[in-house]
């Protein structure tokens, strides 16, 4: 396809084509000349149709553009200011003239250097040697000059300018009021309050229902050492009642053959051998009922907790034993080792952890027979680890990287939060340690606690 002639060349061939026919004003050539003549200003009369015709398009697509341009400008709310090379100020937005004042025409060809505030770290002398020297300008402070004569912090970002061939034309700045950026900030944070405070009382919530769901356990682990307390005491009350009479028999006594007929009828030697162990047996349940009582307090406290040494296998017994002692269908429970490992941590969140893991554990598997719960305790390479493993289903594969979000549970709906792993989660954070969970082979799934054994003093 021929290039398409331009309005002034297509004038120049009509001038051409006309002194052609001039020169060809013969007899025998006129006619056929002027019809030549009529086709070809035919042709440009329809070249300028239609030259005209692709300037009234562009014209409206210009004419678009600009109200386009001209409604994102005075839509925004940030300054928008364009300057040439100089610092003089080309055009502005609304949001410009809002603050600075002056209208659009005001502020044409205004030196930008007159529209900072005395004293501001952003000059303009300052802003135009940063940008030849970076090309930008990010996240800079700067002080306008309101139309009122105040000072308006800005956050100020600039970036250099170029023409359609390329060539450096100036530079536009645009600018966030900080006040706005504060008060934002401001709702932001307090929202961020809000949500700690809400997260936090739902953790503390998710903690008070555990600690129900565990009274019938603890009432079951009180109620042993209790009543071996009682029924020592009632032993030791006849023993008293016994030796009374003795001392009685002994005072009107009048020889000593019958102080040891009185002894042999009372069984005063058999009460003397038994004495002793029921005073330590009395004492041992006081002092299981003491540890019971401490471990409630600790568990159900919201202070903050001290690290400690602590035995990490009576710990975890007592959690599970909490548990699975007021669990309506109790599985087997089976905790390795059976000796001593000392740690040192927080020992109310490894317990809770541990309650909350092997609650987890006892949930899946209720309903079912023949379950077992296993946990294992150890000390490797100064970490300590507690895998707590259930027979159960096992979890399908997409749940196991979302059984640690908020509110995540496959319980039905009015049967859990879906929170207790999640605190689980963030108290293995705070021991420096992390929670871990897999499908084992032959069904079921493994959870494990691992966090430093030695632990460390909290600064």
């Amino acid at each position: 396809m021929a290039p398409r002639e331009t309005l002034p060349q297509a004038s120049s061939r009509l001038i051409d084509r006309a002194g052609v026919a001039d020169a060809l004003h013969t007899p025998a050539h006129t006619e056929e000349a002027w019809i030549d003549v009529i086709h070809r200003m035919d042709e440009v009369y329809a070249d300028l149709v239609q030259n005209q015709q692709l300037l009234e398009d562009k014209n409206s697509e210009l004419e678009e553009a600009q109200i386009f341009i001209d409604s994102v400008l005075a839509s925004m709310t940030d300054v928008l200011v364009v300057c040439d090379l100089e610092g003089r100020v080309v055009r502005a937005n609304k949001a410009a003239e809002a603050i600075l004042g002056g209208g659009h025409r005001g502020l044409e060809g205004r030196a930008l250097r007159s529209i900072f505030a005395p004293g501001s770290a952003l000059g303009a002398d300052a802003l135009l040697a940063r940008l030849l020297n970076d090309g930008h300008i990010a996240d800079a402070d700067a002080m306008l000059l309101s139309a009122d004569g105040a000072a308006v912090p800005l956050s100020v970002n600039c970036a250099t300018r170029f023409d359609h061939l390329g060539r450096l034309v100036g530079f536009v700045l645009i600018g966030r009021p900080t006040g706005e950026l504060r008060r934002a900030f401001a709702a932001l944070d307090q929202a961020h309050r809000k949500l700690t405070k809400t997260q936090a009382q739902l953790v503390s919530a998710e903690k008070m229902a555990a600690l129900g769901q565990l009274v019938a356990g603890v009432a079951h682990e009180l109620n042993n050492p209790i009543s071996f307390v009682f029924g020592n005491l009632h032993a030791l009350k006849r023993y008293a009642q016994k030796l009374n009479t003795f001392l009685a028999a002994c005072d009107a006594a009048r020889s000593l053959p019958e102080v040891r007929e009185q002894a042999e009828t009372l069984g005063i030697r058999r009460i003397m051998l038994d004495l002793n162990p029921l005073v330590d047996g009395t004492l041992e349940g006081a002092t299981r009922v003491s540890e019971i009582v401490q471990d409630l307090r600790r568990f159900s406290s919201s202070q903050k907790e001290q690290w400690e040494s602590f035995n990490l296998v009576r710990v975890v017994q007592t959690a599970a034993d909490w548990v699975t002692k007021s669990a309506r269908s109790k599985p087997q429970l089976v905790v390795m080792p059976t000796g001593a490992l000392e740690v040192r941590s927080l020992q109310r969140a490894v317990h809770q952890i541990v309650v909350n893991l092997v609650q987890n554990a006892v949930d899946v598997l209720a309903g079912g027979r023949g379950g077992r719960i296993e946990i294992v305790c150890g000390i490797r390479d100064r970490l300590a680890t507690v895998a707590v493993t259930d027979t159960g289903p096992g979890l399908r594969p997409e749940h196991l990287s979302r059984v640690f979000e908020p509110f995540f549970t496959t319980k039905p709906v009015g049967e859990g939060t879906g929170l207790g792993l999640y605190v689980s989660y963030n108290l293995a954070q705070e021991l420096g340690g992390r929670i871990d969970v897999e499908n084992v082979d032959g069904g079921g799934a493994r959870f494990t606690l691992s966090f430093p054994a030695e632990g460390h003093e909290d600064g």
